[in-house]
């Protein structure tokens, strides 16, 4: 499947302001709450409700898509903030306030690089993974 690449920035945007709010609340449900975009984002890309919204609301207005992108390296660096996101909200959620701060603030730098530059640290490690499994001879599963 492909992406328009407009679309995983325009989630990184979105998510890098409910991040701010998170770091500045410490609301733990907040973090919860992203969590859960994080986790239907990795199940699968049209699943995230950002890119649903983007889908529906803002592409339209936008024209047709130029560029596109594979889904699965979305999907892998859906998969880590999803990670980041479950520790900070456990720890908001737990009275372990500085673990869900240091946490949010590791996926709020990520989704801000995303959002400001277009790079995808989950998206760069989701390829230099698989090109060491494919030097190493270990099977690279393909979808």
């Amino acid at each position: 499947m492909q992406l328009d690449v407009r679309g995983p920035r325009f989630a990184a945007v979105v998510t890098t302001l409910v991040l701010i709010a998170v770091l500045v609340t410490g609301n733990g449900w907040l973090a919860l709450a992203q969590t859960i975009v994080f986790a239907l984002g990795a199940a699968n890309a049209r699943l995230s409700p950002y890119g649903v919204f983007f889908r529906t609301l803002v592409r339209p207005r936008l024209g047709p898509p130029k560029e596109f992108e594979p889904a699965e390296p979305v999907r892998f660096a859906q998969a880590v903030g999803f990670a980041f996101l479950a520790v900070a909200s456990v720890g908001f959620l737990s009275g372990a306030t500085v673990i869900g701060l240091v946490a949010t603030a590791a996926a709020l730098v990520a989704a801000f690089l995303n959002a400001a530059f277009g790079l995808c640290l989950g998206c760069e490690a989701y390829l230099l993974i698989r090109r060491a499994l494919s030097r190493s001879g270990a099977p690279v599963a393909e979808r």
